[in-house]
């Protein structure tokens, strides 16, 4: 749906090729769905962090070959900075899913292509900047990646609706 005034209606769609309101309205939901992964993908994070493992989600003694206790004997500030750093990615983790989710449920669905770009932009920069850390040293556990990459996943089949109906959107005056 797009503003107009104070009234809210439909984007206009062009159906002949290919798109529709409900396609747009289903890939934006599908993308709000993903985002709200991340969060969760985040409260996990964040609840590993808090709890003895300290190590996240998948990543065990064949990946890091000590433990968290191991950790705070061998240094008590190591494992206070360990401990300090997986709260911080936890949270911004958490912030770019809530982003995510919020322009693709308010703007995506809206048709506003401004609030697409942004939603599909901001995790690609945060998985482009995070994955390839995980392959030199081993930590690509599907333990450990498998619930992003299924959320990344499904966050594209959203996007892929979402941004068919966009492109095939017909001009607004």
């Amino acid at each position: 749906m797009t503003a107009t005034g104070t009234t809210m209606t439909e984007p206009r769609v062009n159906e002949r090729a290919g798109g529709s309101p409900g396609a747009l309205r289903t890939g934006s939901a599908i993308m709000a769905v993903g985002g709200l992964g991340f969060v969760a993908y985040a409260a996990l994070f964040i609840a590993r962090t808090f709890s003895s493992q300290l190590l996240e989600l998948g990543i065990g003694r064949k990946e890091v070959d000590v433990s968290s206790q191991q950790i705070e004997v061998f240094s008590p500030s190591l494992h206070h900075y360990l401990f300090h750093l997986q709260l911080g990615t936890g949270g911004f983790i958490a912030a770019i899913g809530l982003a995510v989710a919020a322009l693709s449920w308010f703007g995506v669905r809206r048709g506003e292509r401004w609030a697409f770009n942004v939603a599909v932009i901001v995790p690609v920069v945060a998985l482009a900047i995070a994955l390839p850390a995980h392959y030199p040293y081993h930590l690509d556990t599907l333990g450990h990646l498998g619930l992003i990459y299924a959320d990344t996943l499904l966050f594209l089949v959203g996007a892929f609706l979402a941004g068919r109906a966009l492109l095939t959107t017909a001009a607004r005056p």
